[in-house]
């Protein structure tokens, strides 16, 4: 029989998994976008593969496309970082370094081009890029700049894909992403595009 405690207890968990499900999940899948924007369709759409991964977030950049795409095009390991929390990224071993100015060696970048979010974990390649446009990585990715007035981008973000662990099993598959790749991808990627932002406005 349960006591009034253990009641409480699991009442709370509920009440906590009833408000991450219904409330903070959607809020964070879809962070900073419209609704037109989360049903817009982006490159980088035509590779993804499957739907466990769904996520369109966007910010509003004081800056025009010309300033944002340079610390755009320079993201990645051993590049120009990735603007996001580097002593979380470093606690994994990444080895990340952010940069605070633009890199004229790293402007230049072609569809194949590997990049990199860890030293000894493999590449994502570049699937799409329209210079001044959009940049997807592996299958996707996707980051895509938009123009709202001549001082003023949007930066959209999409990741959608389909990942799975096979030496886990379903049930354990579906907690990973939720409870632990979910979040944790959006706390990094939010720092990032914030990131993207303080140094393009700066200019």
């Amino acid at each position: 029989m349960m006591t009034k405690r253990s009641i409480l207890i699991w009442g709370s968990v509920a009440a906590a998994v009833t408000a991450y499900a219904f409330v903070l999940r959607p809020w964070h899948l879809r962070w900073g976008a419209t609704d037109e924007e989360v049903e817009k369709r982006l490159p980088g759409d035509e590779v993804a593969s499957g739907r466990a991964l769904d996520t369109t977030r966007a910010i509003t950049i004081h800056a025009p496309i010309a300033q944002v795409w340079p610390w755009l095009v320079q993201i990645g390991q051993g590049r120009g970082g990735f603007y996001s929390y580097t002593w979380l990224e470093n606690l994994v071993g990444c080895r990340m370094e952010n940069a605070d100015r633009v890199h004229p060696e790293l402007q230049s970048l072609a569809p194949g081009a590997p990049i990199y979010l860890h030293p000894k974990a493999p590449p994502l390649f570049v699937t799409h890029l329209e210079p001044g446009r959009a940049l997807v990585l592996g299958t996707s990715w996707a980051f895509v700049l938009q123009p709202i007035d001549e001082r003023t981008t949007r930066l959209l973000v999409r990741g959608r894909g389909r990942f799975e662990n096979p030496d886990l099993g379903a049930v354990l598959n579906f907690l990973y992403w939720r409870l632990v790749f979910e979040p944790a991808h959006f706390v990094m990627e939010r720092k990032m595009m914030l990131g993207i932002k303080a140094r393009a406005e700066r200019e």
